[in-house]
């Protein structure tokens, strides 16, 4: 009883740090979203959260897109990283393929910006290589 009840406590824990991950997205300072890209990154390679993510891929989504447009080298790298592995969470449900039909046109704008940094440009062609096997219902 008390060892499930301490795995509960934190599971709970590492839930409460990845949502000051996702609030961190959207700070002002380029160095804090970086920290909170590196975190989440780490979170979502080293366990399963599908059913965490599932309640909050909208507002998640919506902050890698505000990284993507408006970060800058490292940090549009580290949103494309991110992005694949919430698509690979994800999976190939219906969630998963509007994640990606969502972020598709972006990830191919970074792709395609000669003044984005190659590091920002390998990532996005990782996330819509990756996302497209993965979420894509449509063949081509």
């Amino acid at each position: 009883g008390s060892e499930a009840a301490g795995e509960q406590c934190q599971e709970e824990e590492a839930e409460d740090r990845l949502k000051e991950h996702m609030d961190s997205l959207l700070d002002k300072s380029a160095k804090t979203r970086q920290a909170a890209l590196q975190s989440l990154r780490l979170a979502l390679s080293s366990r399963t959260l599908s059913e965490f993510l599932l309640e909050r891929r909208l507002t998640l989504a919506d902050s890698l897109e505000k990284c993507l447009k408006k970060g800058k080298g490292e940090e549009q790298a580290l949103a494309g990283t991110v992005l694949t592995l919430l698509c690979l969470q994800m999976g190939s449900a219906p969630e998963g393929e509007e994640l990606f039909r969502s972020l598709k046109p972006l990830l191919i704008s970074v792709l395609t910006d000669s003044t984005a940094s190659p590091g920002a440009r390998q990532s996005c062609a990782t996330a819509l290589g990756m996302c497209c096997y993965i979420a894509a219902a449509d063949l081509e």
